[in-house]
């Protein structure tokens, strides 16, 4: 079994992310930026904007945090969203979920240019990506892919099985590992039988939320297994998979945490140098 290191595949990403803003740098005399929108005082989601700010320093994009208390007005987000999009100095917007219950998720994200869009949440992305045309992919799904891509180089003919459909990561998913021309299967709370669907995937991405949910009777022989989710135990963080009997029958399994996490991060500031590099050339 091969054990996925997410840490390091990020570190390898972000190292080429810095040789080619320094090319930007010196082609267009100006660098990305990224610019986050917090609303709120959510312990995760404080620690996930303190992480993309980091690296975002490390590689040199030019990283600006916006808070706002939980209080605040729909209508104030909407004017700052407004006001980036007009920011040549601003490459890429990001609003950092989940929102107050007063402000319409889907109305700050439609508010975005999606020139801008980094997390690829945007409807044009969202149109382009199912069409099979460009656009900026969300980060989770995109990290999910990389890592597969570093294990399996030929993905043609795979049988692929996701767990999960949410719009953040399940149906992005499905558009990228069908683009590889792989078989897809997506399954959720629904199906009937998930573990005899799981037993025939090549590969799996769990993204559903349930600890531990992929056993190691549920894999196959040589199977690789994205584990996507994060739980709070009382034994502390864990995953959708089992890792410890998965990793007796899978391939490759990421861990978590150190597996899809730092990919997810990388992978907003790749990204960011993508609508960087949109917004020079419009």
């Amino acid at each position: 079994m091969f054990k996925i290191d997410g840490k390091k595949t990020a570190a390898t990403l972000r190292e080429k992310l810095k040789k080619k803003i320094s090319e930007l740098k010196s082609t267009y005399k100006a660098i990305p930026g990224l610019t986050v929108i917090l609303v709120g005082e959510d312990p995760a989601s404080k620690i996930y904007v303190k992480n993309k700010e980091k690296f975002a320093n490390e590689v040199g994009i030019k990283s600006e945090i916006v808070r706002y208390p939980n209080t605040i007005e729909e209508k104030t987000v909407l004017n700052k969203i407004k006001e980036l999009n007009e920011d040549s100095n601003v490459s890429g917007i990001l609003i950092q979920l989940p929102l107050p219950k007063h402000i319409d998720k889907r109305k700050i994200i439609e508010a975005i240019l999606p020139d801008k869009d980094v997390d690829g949440f945007h409807p044009v992305n969202v149109g382009n990506l199912s069409s099979g045309y460009d656009s900026m992919i969300p980060c989770t799904p995109l990290g999910c892919y990389l890592l597969i891509k570093d294990i399996e180089k030929d993905l043609n003919g795979k049988h692929a099985v996701i767990i999960g459909r949410s719009n953040l990561n399940g149906k992005p998913m499905a558009q990228l590992l069908l683009k590889e021309n792989c078989t897809v299967t997506i399954t959720h709370s629904k199906t009937k039988d998930l573990r005899t669907e799981c037993k025939r995937a090549d590969i799996i991405i769990a993204a559903v939320g349930r600890p531990k949910l992929v056993r190691g009777d549920w894999v196959k022989k040589d199977a690789i297994v994205i584990d996507v989710g994060i739980n709070k135990t009382d034994s502390g963080l864990v995953g959708d998979v089992d890792f410890d009997e998965v990793s007796k029958v899978a391939k490759a399994v990421s861990p978590v945490p150190g597996g899809v996490g730092p990919m997810t991060i990388a992978c907003l500031l790749s990204n960011t140098v993508e609508c960087f590099k949109k917004t020079r050339s419009n």
